[in-house]
C-alpha cells in the first residue's frame, strides 16, 4: 500500500486561525475552528499517516540564533491565552486521530523537513500543510506544500513566479536577499532582482563567487560579504537529518483512529 504522510505545521495553522477569531481569549472557539479546518484537510488530502509538528514554545531560538544572533530577535510572543490553550488544542487534535510532535531544542521546520525527506526517499508521498514558503526548497516529485488558507499549491511554477528561481535555489536566494521577517540580513545592497540575475546565470552563491566574469557591481558585494552570504544561506536551508524517535506505524491514520 502506498503511503501519503500529511505533516501539519501546527503553530502556522493555529496562529492564523486564532488571529481571525473575534475574541482572542475564546480558546474553545479556536479549538472548534481548527477542528473544522483539520476535517477539511483530512477530506481533501486522504492521508494514510498524519502528524502535527509544534515548535517548543519555551525553547530559545535554537541553533540558528547561535550561528546568527539576530535570527528571530525580538520576535512577537505568542498571545497568553493561546499559549495557555495549546495543550487543550493538542488534546482535541488527538481525539481526531492526529498525534503531535513537539520539538525539543530544534525548530519545527527542521523536523518537518526531515520527516518529509525520509518519506520521499522511500518513494512515498509527503504533503506539508503550511503557508511558509521556506518549505518550498524541499519540493520534489514526492514532496508537495499546500497553503490551505489560500487554497493553492506552493509548487515550482509558484516559486518561479514569486522569486524567479527554482526551489533548489531558494536557500541561495535567501542567502543573498535575506529574510526580513526572521531578521536574516542577506548581502547588503543585494535585492531580489540582483539575486535572480546572479542565480539564473551561475546557479548558486559559490559558483558566482568563483566566476571570473561576475559583473563588477556583484563582485564587489560578494567579495565584501561572502561569509555573511554563506551564513544566511545556512540559516535559510532546512536540516533533513534530525533524530525523530518514532516510526511511521506510530502515526498511521485511519478514520480518526490509529491502527
Amino acid at each position: 500500500m502506498s503511503i501519503h504522510l500529511v505533516i501539519i505545521d501546527a503553530l502556522n495553522l493555529i496562529r492564523r486561525v486564532h488571529s481571525a477569531q473575534p475574541d482572542p481569549n475564546d480558546i474553545a472557539r479556536t479549538i472548534e475552528t481548527t477542528n473544522r479546518t483539520l476535517h477539511k484537510i483530512l477530506n481533501e488530502s486522504q492521508p494514510t499517516h498524519i502528524i502535527a509538528v509544534f515548535d517548543h514554545h519555551l525553547q530559545d531560538r535554537g541553533w540558528r540564533a547561535e550561528v546568527l544572533p539576530s535570527y528571530k530577535e525580538d520576535r512577537k510572543p505568542m498571545p497568553p491565552a493561546l499559549l495557555t490553550g495549546l495543550e487543550s488544542i493538542q488534546n482535541a487534535w488527538w481525539e481526531l486521530g492526529i498525534d503531535s510532535l513537539l520539538s525539543d531544542g530544534d525548530e519545527a521546520d527542521d523536523l518537518v523537513a526531515t520527516l518529509a525527506c525520509k518519506v520521499a526517499s522511500a518513494g512515498e508521498t509527503a504533503t506539508i500543510i503550511s503557508t511558509d514558503k521556506g518549505y518550498c526548497q524541499l519540493l520534489s516529485p514526492n514532496i508537495q506544500i499546500r497553503d490551505y488558507f489560500q487554497h493553492r499549491w506552493l509548487d515550482a511554477p509558484f516559486i518561479e513566479q514569486e522569486f524567479g528561481v527554482t526551489p533548489q535555489q531558494l536557500a541561495d536566494y535567501w542567502g543573498l536577499v535575506g529574510i526580513s521577517s526572521s531578521k536574516v540580513p542577506g548581502v547588503p545592497g543585494m535585492g531580489p532582482k540582483a539575486a535572480k540575475e546572479v542565480l539564473q546565470q551561475y546557479g548558486d552563491i559559490e559558483t558566482a563567487y568563483a566566476a571570473e566574469d561576475l559583473v563588477a557591481k556583484y563582485r564587489k558585494k560578494l567579495d565584501e560579504h561572502i561569509e555573511l552570504a554563506r551564513t544566511c544561506k545556512r540559516i535559510a536551508a532546512l536540516k533533513t537529518d534530525m533524530a525523530l524517535g518514532f516510526n511511521l506505524q506510530d502515526i498511521r491514520y485511519e478514520n480518526g483512529t490509529r491502527s
